[in-house]
């Protein structure tokens, strides 16, 4: 954010110019090397003090936008300066070069203090549209969960039907692309028709999609083991099942030394209602199958475990 010219500035860079140069022809080559247009540089008459003609310059300069951005420019160098070759030689050069020393310093400091309450002007606004863009992209997520549920809700009737299960696959992985989570869609393997793969936390986790009224059985946990079984060792299952599990399906899936995870249509309402997103759900059964051997973590005793 560019500084405005305010009146202090202006008194403040005046007087650096003034103090800073003490014969003409070295504040006209100043000015000059500013930008000052050479017209009015040509009109600095012999008998007009350089307080004089400062005045004039200074007074055009503020009446336009390009003159201002002038003064800005002319505060900026006059702020740099360390030295002042112009004041050197003179019988008082230790009293000229005091004054200009303090000129310059209160210049300094000025635009220093100036800069920083832009920049803080700059932090707040940028503050401020990362606040809005935050909003904005909750409310994004938010309509897009909601999209989400609606079409979950609406595959319902088509539960059991062939055209339901690729339709719920197609919800499923939407879901995941939604939730930024590195996935394949389904696909065919040396034989196996494989629903898809997720990737979480460094683990890779073979997808079987179940779009039925019946519960799943352990025949579904079976045949996801047998999968799983086959590819490298950190690879995982996880079963879902839109209708839920048998109990001998989970028996099946569970245990010390089992590779699978088993999530119902109520987990997926979990998700769809914000209450944890799809990375964490996934992360939190796989905890809880760590800790305890049990593949299922029923949605009703989420909040009962760690």
């Amino acid at each position: 954010m560019e500084l405005t010219v305010t009146p202090r500035l202006v008194e403040l860079t005046y007087e650096a110019a003034l103090r800073s140069y003490w014969r003409k022809e070295a504040l006209r080559k100043f000015l000059r090397g500013m930008h000052v247009a050479e017209g009015h540089l040509a009109t600095w008459a012999h008998d007009e003090s350089k307080r004089e003609f400062l005045d004039r310059t200074f007074s055009k300069l503020q009446g336009f936008s390009k003159g201002r951005a002038v003064i800005l420019t002319m505060a900026r160098e006059l702020a740099t300066q360390t030295t002042f070759p112009d004041l050197r030689g003179w019988e008082d050069s230790a009293l000229k070069i005091a004054d200009a020393t303090r000129a310059t310093v209160e210049l300094r400091q000025y635009l220093r203090q100036q800069d920083e309450a832009a920049q803080g002007q700059v932090d707040k606004a940028a503050a401020r549209a990362k606040a809005a863009s935050e909003r904005q992209l909750v409310q994004r997520h938010t309509l897009d969960r909601v999209k989400l549920q609606k079409r979950l809700e609406a595959l319902h009737g088509a539960i059991g039907t062939q055209q339901g299960g690729y339709d719920f696959q197609d919800w499923f992985y939407d879901a995941a692309e939604f939730s930024e989570v590195a996935c394949r869609r389904p696909y065919v393997a040396h034989g196996r028709q494989i629903d898809g793969t997720l990737t979480n936390e460094g683990t890779t986790y073979l997808v079987e999609l179940k779009f039925s009224a019946s519960q799943a059985a352990a025949t579904d946990v079976d045949s996801l083991k047998a999968k799983v079984d086959s590819k490298a060792d950190n690879t995982m299952g996880i079963l879902i099942a839109i209708s839920g599990f048998s109990s001998i399906a989970i028996q099946q899936a569970s245990g010390s030394l089992s590779k699978l995870l088993l999530l119902d249509g109520s987990h997926l309402y979990l998700f769809l209602q914000g209450a944890v997103t799809l990375p964490e759900l996934i992360a939190r059964v796989r905890r809880h199958a760590s800790q305890t051997g049990d593949a299922y973590l029923p949605s009703a005793q989420w909040s009962e475990v760690g």
